[in-house]
């Protein structure tokens, strides 16, 4: 499936954050991560809630949605997700939200992806005790969770450390005005890293989702769908349209969502996003 780009229209709401656009090349030379916490630090069971259908559906599996909230990589609150997590679950999907520690937290990368990696890896042992069960898993992040869940999706066990659970593979990734390529974004993502750029650009690099897709490191079978609306004064659609035209050169599957009038914010409400995410899913996770 190609790229495809849709425009629609909608209401605002809010505003968060900051950014800008433009991507890197070379070839993924990754230095190795700085030492992250020990994982007994963070345990995802404190911060996960999984939301399933009240209705089972009459399917042998259902998609199950993993919601990685923004916070700029300095917090770390799922509660604006919560009523787009109802609201996909009253339609039938597995739905958990999750956090990780981030820079309010003294925490940054690679921990902070590691923790939504295990967050990932709890959410799924939790929903294969439930009822439906579950089947793919797809990740879906605002902002700097974008960024985090793309990153998960790209990498995959790269980055990772141990987690309790296994780590499930990653099948799509919806990205909501998301960050994509680190390198346009460097006076935001300095502290997070905890090093310039210039000082580090392997490990800068490690942690830029562009770059795994322009050098062929990102798995070709991921299903990726971008959500931006043109009225964001946060971070930039040239984010989203650069991360789709790299995603189409490499040849994995990707959709472009334009909405129309929305802003950073809007892009997480139930009545904007659920629809596109659900048509996306029914292209090729609902069986």
């Amino acid at each position: 499936m190609g790229m495809r780009t849709r425009w629609i229209a909608g209401a605002a709401l809010a505003l968060l954050l900051t950014g800008c656009s433009q991507s890197s090349t070379g070839p993924l030379e990754t230095t190795p991560p700085p030492p992250s916490p020990s994982p007994s630090t963070f345990d995802p069971s404190l911060t996960t809630t999984l939301y399933s259908p009240v209705a089972v559906p009459a399917r042998p599996t259902v998609p199950l949605i993993v919601l990685v909230p923004g916070g700029g990589w300095q917090s770390h609150d799922s509660t604006g997700f919560m009523p787009l997590a109802t609201g996909l679950s009253d339609a039938g999907y597995l739905v958990a939200t999750t956090e990780y520690r981030a820079g309010n937290e003294g925490i940054g990368f690679p921990a902070s992806l590691q923790d939504v990696l295990c967050s990932t890896a709890y959410a799924a042992a939790l929903a294969s005790r439930s009822e439906p069960k579950p089947g793919p898993v797809v990740l879906v992040g605002h902002s700097a969770g974008g960024h985090l869940a793309a990153l998960a999706a790209v990498s995959g066990t790269t980055l990772a450390r141990p987690c309790a659970d296994p780590i499930p593979e990653i099948a799509g990734v919806v990205g909501l005005a998301g960050i994509y390529d680190t390198q346009t974004f460097q006076p935001m993502m300095a502290d997070w890293f905890g090093t310039p750029r210039a000082d580090d650009v392997a490990l800068w690099e490690s942690g830029d989702p562009i770059h795994y897709v322009q050098t062929g490191a990102a798995p070709s079978t991921v299903q990726v769908l971008l959500i931006h609306g043109d009225g964001d004064d946060v971070v930039p659609l040239s984010q989203s349209r650069s991360f789709a035209s790299a995603l189409e050169d490499a040849g994995i599957p990707v959709e472009l969502d334009v909405l129309a009038g929305e802003d950073h914010m809007s892009v997480i409400a139930v009545g904007v996003v659920q629809e596109p995410i659900e048509t996306w899913l029914d292209t090729w996770a609902t069986p």
